[in-house]
């Protein structure tokens, strides 16, 4: 039996299967809520963004919950809103009423979508971020006409979700799948969650500064522009710097990207023996530099995967939302959410 909280992981098309025709053409607010800036934008049925209003995140739960509210009431002043969806990075109760824990934001097991119903009068669902991105990659955008999917957003670490037959895997509490923390590396380089070899260690954007740190140990007598930068202030040294580097053709920034490849592959090899999906999206600030390292790392994946050469291998393809994705993934989410607790 489905439940009315699930009821939006149903599989709708591109003309709203499963809704009426006039709930397809509501308009719904997602606001991607991150660690400096809110984002939030009155979403059309279709995926278009219609109107958008920023503002900078507070520091405590009871000012963050305030500015929200006063970004969507600035919305729904504009437009006729039937529902909101809140994209946040951190862990969220199963029923996505409540956040148990988000790293870049003061909530603590806070009832933030039941409190902010109340107070505005409409449905607000949470969604996690990864999540939110990944339903408007299956509705709009790479994923579209697909069943089970694998989205990895590379940037500062690894966002991932999954799409099993259509519909969004979270697991039994709701936090599923931290891939970016698969060990990789036995007793690798450290990672902020407390374990070592994590993936994203390896495959990030922080991770091309560690690598090129690394490489140049291993080779001191390499000089090039890139080494020189390295060795007089390490700490000077941003991931785009390196891909910039990279793509003049100097050697360092070649290797680290090489080496960037490498690992994407290895993980992606683990994550196909595991769910066996038919289509990988590469998303995230790290993902719009694919062309320089995706043919690469698809090679590393076809090489490594369980029974390399006897089986079909998924498709690997970039995203295609930009960053705009989590909201509008949050904002579907909603309107699906709601149109299926008002016809259950």
């Amino acid at each position: 039996m489905t439940k009315p909280t699930d009821g939006y992981l149903r599989r709708y098309d591109s003309e709203g299967l499963g809704m009426s025709d006039l709930e397809q053409r509501t308009h719904a607010i997602g606001v991607d809520i991150g660690g400096t800036n809110i984002r939030a934008g009155v979403v059309s049925w279709d995926g278009e963004i219609l109107d958008t209003v920023h503002a900078p995140t507070p520091r405590s739960a009871a000012s963050l919950e305030r500015a929200l509210e006063g970004t969507i009431r600035e919305l729904m002043q504009r437009h006729e809103i039937s529902a909101v969806g809140l994209a946040i990075a951190g862990f969220l109760t199963r029923d996505r009423t409540t956040v148990r824990f988000a790293p870049h934001l003061p909530w603590r097991q806070a009832a933030v979508g039941s409190d902010l119903t109340r107070r505005l009068g409409v449905p607000v669902v949470l969604e996690h971020d990864a999540n939110s991105a990944a339903w408007a990659e299956y509705r709009f955008g790479a994923a579209k006409g697909s069943e089970n999917v694998v989205i990895i957003a590379i940037g500062t670490g690894i966002g991932a979700a999954l799409l099993i037959d259509g519909e969004i895997f979270r697991g039994s509490y709701g936090i599923a799948p931290e891939l970016g923390h698969i060990q990789v590396v036995p007793d690798g380089r450290t990672c902020p969650c407390g374990k070592r070899g994590c993936w994203e260690r390896y495959c990030s954007g922080t991770s091309l500064i560690d690598t090129a740190i690394e490489l140049l140990a291993s080779q001191p007598s390499m000089s090039t522009p890139l080494a020189r930068e390295v060795r007089m202030d390490p700490g000077s040294i941003s991931g785009r710097r390196i891909t910039a580097a990279a793509q003049d053709g100097d050697p360092l920034g070649e290797a680290t990207v090489a080496e960037f490849a490498r690992w994407l592959g290895v993980g992606l090899a683990m994550v196909s023996d595991i769910y066996d999906p038919d289509l990988i999206v590469i998303g995230g600030g790290v993902g719009s530099s694919a062309p320089m390292y995706l043919d690469e790392a698809r090679e590393h994946y076809a090489a490594m995967v369980t029974g390399a050469g006897h089986r079909p291998l998924a498709r690997i393809r970039r995203a295609q939302m930009g960053e705009e994705a989590a909201m509008i993934g949050a904002a579907d989410v909603a309107r699906a959410a709601r149109s299926e607790s008002t016809s259950g």
